[in-house]
């Protein structure tokens, strides 16, 4: 390596270097961390991290801020990840297709037909916490805390889905690297196709897919909702989401600063998973006046789809989460539906 190429390569390493090492010794200078989200400008959850960075940089005296990058000006969230490992952007708020990339085991919480309810997600998210965050740190991120997307339903474009058949007569999306969509595709014998989140409007509007599935919040921000005529009236899986940073970069922050980051974030995402689930209500209602057509299946039909479900989780049990985790999580579920504590 010659000395001129030499700079240019160890140059960008040094500013990486010097943003951190200073402010993890001195609490006199600032310290700024990026954070990306695909949630776009005026969503629930762009308010939520300015109101969490407005109280972060109270507390810290200005010494710590978060700016945050909001819309996927940044990319997809395998963009973030990757961005995140390259020293570009510290943290990122993150959804559980994209967290099981760091942890596989988290993919257990989008089974589908796994909660019945909230009160089933809140109970688990509890019992797991910390070996949920565990798991995040062993693979080198700090688990700031978590929120939620919401339950996912089914929307089409073209024709009403209430059943398997339907969906085999569909060219319905897959979220790029979701494991467990993967698989149950795969087990209706559908060809899906793999989009990006900032690709699949445009996929709507061209004809190239017409099936989604996303919680009606997701729809109405993404503005989905305005291409589908038919919304499936069944919560198919739970979408969690969480804020994750470099466990690096917060193990340079001052420890008074790692204090109000992760007590500042827990706060500020559990308020905000009560404005999801009235918001996922609400754009229910809305896609409802736009003329979104409400389609229940019956119960066979769903006995269906959910039998498909477990066919399809047996198969990547073992590997896109372990049997250890999901019979954890099965038999928790099943003492709290009788009761016991």
């Amino acid at each position: 390596m010659n000395i001129r190429s030499g700079i240019r390569f160890i140059g960008p390493l040094l500013l990486v270097c010097l943003l951190f090492i200073g402010p993890a010794h001195g609490a006199e200078k600032g310290v700024v961390i990026k954070l990306a989200t695909l949630a776009p400008e005026g969503n629930s959850w762009v308010k939520m991290l300015n109101a969490l960075n407005a109280e972060v940089m109270k507390k810290t005296e200005n010494r710590l801020q978060l700016k945050i990058y909001a819309g996927g000006v940044l990319g997809d969230e395998h963009d973030m990840l990757r961005k995140m490992k390259i020293g570009q952007i510290q943290a990122a708020a993150l959804t559980s297709s994209s967290l099981s990339t760091i942890f596989k085991e988290i993919n257990v919480l989008q089974i589908p037909f796994l909660f019945q309810n909230y009160d089933e997600v809140d109970f688990i998210l509890k019992k797991m916490d910390a070996f949920l965050k565990k798991g995040f740190e062993d693979n080198g991120y700090v688990l700031l805390g978590f929120s939620e997307v919401g339950f996912v339903y089914l929307m089409s474009s073209t024709i009403p889905i209430s059943s398997v058949v339907d969906i085999k007569k569909a060219k319905v999306w897959i979220q790029e690297d979701s494991r467990v969509a993967k698989a149950v595709f795969d087990a209706a014998e559908v060809t899906a196709i793999p989009l990006s989140i900032p690709d699949v409007l445009v996929g709507l509007q061209t004809g190239l897919v017409d099936v989604v599935y996303i919680p009606p919040t997701g729809a109405i921000s993404l503005q989905w909702f305005t291409k589908v005529k038919y919304l499936t009236n069944v919560p198919l899986a739970y979408v969690a989401g969480a804020i994750v940073i470099s466990k690096d970069v917060f193990n340079r922050l001052p420890p008074a600063y790692q204090t109000v980051l992760l007590e500042s974030s827990q706060r500020h995402l559990s308020q905000l998973k009560a404005i999801a689930r009235n918001e996922n209500q609400e754009a229910i209602k809305v896609m409802v006046k736009q003329r979104v057509k409400i389609i229940t299946p019956s119960k066979d039909q769903i006995d269906e789809l959910r039998k498909l479900s477990n066919d399809a989780m047996g198969r990547i049990t073992g590997k896109s989460f372990s049997r250890k985790t999901v019979d954890d999580v099965t038999s928790q579920l099943l003492n709290y539906r009788k009761g016991v504590k």
